[in-house]
Parts: structure tokens; sequence; C-alpha cells
């Protein structure tokens, strides 16, 4: 029996602290939040990563809607993906009424594939020719420091999302994640307890 193919890894998540012994319940409950999230966001990458490329264009369509881009799921869907121009994947409107237009550049790339200058400036130029003023690249992968510094002056605004932050998006906005545990906390009421008036 031929043995199964290592999973594809998408890059460490930063490791989280050791718990001290001398930590409260609350801080050591939100030690295991964070390993539980940065577990989370790597395998949804890794998930995105073994899926297709019309997969990952769907994806930041579920997305956008989710955090109130594009109006309707429908109309969303309708403009993303079906942009001909070259270096600009789609097109997805701000606001429902569609009073402006934001130009979406998706790219699948893997962890050691950094978004560089180079590709950040393509899509500039494209919105330069276009005449749009707003765009958004998303990566699952990261963007180099260089790429990062290139866009904070220019004169169309230019969102760079990596692969964590997408993916911390993602969990936020409740796209290709759900709950599945919820736990409440008790702590004493206070102000009940100081109540020294009370008639029984």
């Amino acid at each position: 029996m031929k043995a199964a193919p290592p999973a594809q890894t998408v890059g460490p998540t930063e490791p989280v602290p050791a718990v001290a012994a001398s930590t409260t319940p609350e801080e050591q409950i939100d030690a295991a939040y964070a390993s539980l999230k940065g577990a989370l966001r790597d395998e949804l990458l890794e998930r995105i990563l073994e899926n297709s490329p019309a997969f990952f264009e769907q994806l930041i369509v579920d997305l956008l809607v989710a955090m109130g881009y594009g109006g309707s799921h429908k109309n969303a869907a309708a403009q993303l993906g079906r942009s001909d121009d070259g270096g600009v994947d789609g097109i997805i409107n701000e606001d429902r009424l569609g009073l402006d237009r934001i130009y979406v550049q998706a790219k699948r790339y893997a962890a050691a594939n950094q978004g560089g200058r180079p590709d950040v400036n393509g899509f500039v130029g494209s919105l330069v020719g276009l005449g749009a003023s707003k765009g958004v690249f998303v990566t699952t992968s990261t963007f180099s420091q260089p790429a990062r510094d290139y866009v904070k002056h220019l004169a169309p605004s230019i969102i760079l999302i990596d692969g964590r932050e997408l993916a911390d998006l993602m969990i936020e906005h409740q796209v290709g994640v759900r709950g599945y545990r919820t736990v409440e906390f008790k702590r004493l009421d206070e102000d009940f307890l100081m109540r020294n008036d009370r008639v029984w």
C-alpha cells in the first residue's frame, strides 16, 4: 500500500507562550484560545491550498459579502472573476448602491512564494490604467516588506491581505468555520452581594 504524501504546510503559527503556574484561570483560557485559533488558522490555509483557484475566488466573494461589501451575494458573485483586464481578477461594489468599486487580485501562493513588490506593482499599474482608486490584493502566502512599504503612499488606496490576515478575517466573519461549543463562565454579582438593605 502506497504511503500518503505528507501534508502541505503553510508556515508555522506564532508559538503560544507556555502557561506559568502563577497565571490566573482567565489567562490560561486566553492562552488556550490563542492556541486553538492558531491551529484553526493553519488548517484553513492548508485546505485553501488543496482546493482549486476557482474555489479561492469564490471564497473571496463569500468573505467580502460577509464583511458587508458587494450588496447581495448574487451581485457580488456576478462581478468578481469576470474582469478580463490584465492584473485584475475581479471587481466588487464597495457598497450596496454601487457608488464605488473595489478591484481585487487574488493569488493562491504557497508559503515559500512570497508576494513581492513586482507583483503589487503590476496590480497597481492595472488600477491606474483602469482609473481605479481602490484595490485589494489577497494572497495565501505573505508580502515582503518592500511590497508593504510600496503601497503606503500610493494615490490608489491598496490593501494587502496575507494568509494570516485572510484566515483571521474568515474566522471573525464565520466564513469556512462554525462554532461547535459555547462555554459560559459565571462571576460574582457584586451589586447584588453588596446590598445591605435587603429585607428578608
